[in-house]
């Protein structure tokens, strides 16, 4: 941590996602960010190896016979090896199937909020919504985060990640409105009133199902079909290039499925308030990015019926922040 992060004492939004971990820190009323990607992977123990990657300031730990290179430097060192990196978290929740999850998690929040630095510094920090299929470790994942931020002397609060959107995107609509978050492991959905929940859910197709799918129709890895979706992919149509096919293929599956849920959810629920007016549709998550994701969601969109009338659909200006912008947000309110 640098000194002006040491000293700061104010609220912070913390975004924990299966892809990235984001804070979010007001400063003279400007936003600033820090990120680890939420990852890791391990090499075999040595002396040498781990005096190597301290003389290189390699973000890592030691667990019992392995180096865990962890966060950025995890993707820096699987592109050197040919392998795909591990992930602590799998559909927005600790992944049961890996040992190092809960340290390799607590480690990153560690590094990028350091211990609180007044008694009880307020942290709100993003937690996914349950699924149609049930709470799928939910309890256990926010329970565990909620620790790890106890231990570091803050006050934390869970705020579900459809709900960011809302507090971060959608003030001037009095914070109603329709936010989604299309991250890696889920999409988050939030209809609210007058910033309180309405209906908020999510599904399993996101960033990590249009990656590994891709990867399964092309024989190619699913680390390098997200690093090529998040640099180069235009949903555009189809072209000679198999690879851009298949992202084109799953993306509009994604979206179909996201747009059918939430046509189901509306439609369906026992507690919709009266909305006279339009309201807005925001989303944000790293999915969100390649262009022509909005216009091609917005045609979805029009192909199902909603018992509201939305007066726009658009894309956060800054979508890779607005989970921890939004949380940043509930904490100072």
């Amino acid at each position: 941590m640098n000194n002006a992060e040491q000293t700061y004492t104010q609220p912070l939004g913390l975004d924990v996602g299966t892809s990235r971990i984001v804070v979010a820190r007001a400063d003279d009323k400007k936003y600033r960010y820090d990120w680890q990607l939420n990852a890791f992977l391990t090499l075999p123990y040595s002396k040498l190896a781990e005096s190597l990657l301290d003389r290189e300031n390699v973000f890592h730990q030691v667990q019992g016979s392995e180096l865990v290179v962890t966060g950025n430097d995890a993707q820096r060192f699987a592109e050197v090896f040919h392998v795909e990196t591990r992930r602590p978290m799998k559909n927005g929740v600790l992944n049961p199937d890996e040992p190092h999850s809960m340290a390799v998690v607590r480690s990153i929040i560690a590094r990028l909020i350091g211990p609180a630095t007044v008694p009880k510094q307020r942290v709100f920090f993003s937690v996914p919504a349950p699924g149609d299929n049930g709470e799928g470790g939910l309890a256990y994942h926010t329970a565990s985060i909620r620790q790890v931020l106890d231990e570091l002397g803050y006050e934390a609060t869970p705020i579900e990640e459809g709900l960011t959107v809302v507090f971060g995107e959608l003030g001037s609509s009095n914070f109603s409105g329709i936010g989604i978050s299309c991250g890696s492991g889920l999409c988050n959905v939030c209809l609210a009133v007058l910033s309180v929940p309405v209906i908020s859910y999510s599904i399993p197709k996101a960033g990590d199902y249009i990656d590994t799918q891709s990867a399964l129709v092309t024989g190619d890895r699913a680390t390098r079909l997200r690093v090529q979706k998040e640099q180069s992919f235009h949903l555009n149509g189809f072209s000679a290039d198999r690879v851009q096919n298949a992202l084109n293929v799953y993306y509009r599956d994604m979206m179909s499925s996201l747009a059918d849920s939430l046509q189901n959810h509306i439609v369906t629920s026992q507690k919709l308030p009266r909305i006279d007016q339009s309201i807005p549709l925001v989303l944000g998550g790293g999915s969100v990015l390649p262009p022509g994701f909005v216009d091609n969601f917005a045609d979805v969109m029009r192909a199902h019926e909603l018992p509201l009338r939305l007066s726009e659909i658009r894309v956060s200006a800054d979508p890779l922040n607005s989970t921890a912008r939004g949380a940043l947000m509930a904490a100072l309110c």
